[in-house]
């Protein structure tokens, strides 16, 4: 269920108690406590979603790195592989150069993409996780404030 149905849920629970003088209300307390239970069984899936991210991003950076790591160590065999005559080795040089350049490049592009990547699914986490957060404590705010005072 989501968070926003739960919240809904708690209004409802809410609105259907009894009214009482001076904006108080008699509400079914076990009712409240299930909605509340509810929300926080249902927050935790977003922060662990959240840590999934996480660890796909560190997955995608360690394979963009294995793979430019790859690339290089091809770059490099290539050019053991033509070192036989001079023109031959200066080709080789400059094809494992290109090659490096290419790898680099390419490594640092993927690093960029899943860093933007991640930092937007986290930013839009973020958001979801701040709205929700204002909620609960509108709602926690509103219950403390139709909650009876003891002065004595």
């Amino acid at each position: 269920m989501k968070l926003e149905e739960l919240l809904e849920q708690f209004d409802e629970a809410l609105d259907s108690g009894i009214k009482m003088p001076g904006k108080k209300a008699l509400v079914d307390i076990e009712k409240l406590r299930a909605v509340v239970d509810d929300i926080r069984l249902n927050i935790p899936n977003e922060v662990k979603q959240a840590r999934g991210i996480v660890t796909d991003r560190a997955n995608i950076i360690a394979s963009a790195k294995q793979e430019a790591d790859s690339l290089l160590r091809s770059a490099e065999e290539q050019a053991k592989v033509k070192v036989s005559e001079q023109e031959i080795t200066r080709l080789a040089q400059e094809k494992a150069q290109e090659i490096i350049s290419t790898a680099q490049s390419k490594s640092r592009e993927m690093r960029k993409a899943a860093q933007d990547f991640v930092d937007d699914i986290m930013r839009r986490a973020d958001e979801g996780l701040t709205a929700n957060l204002g909620e609960i404590r509108k709602t926690r705010a509103s219950l403390k404030s139709q909650m009876p005072t003891n002065k004595g």
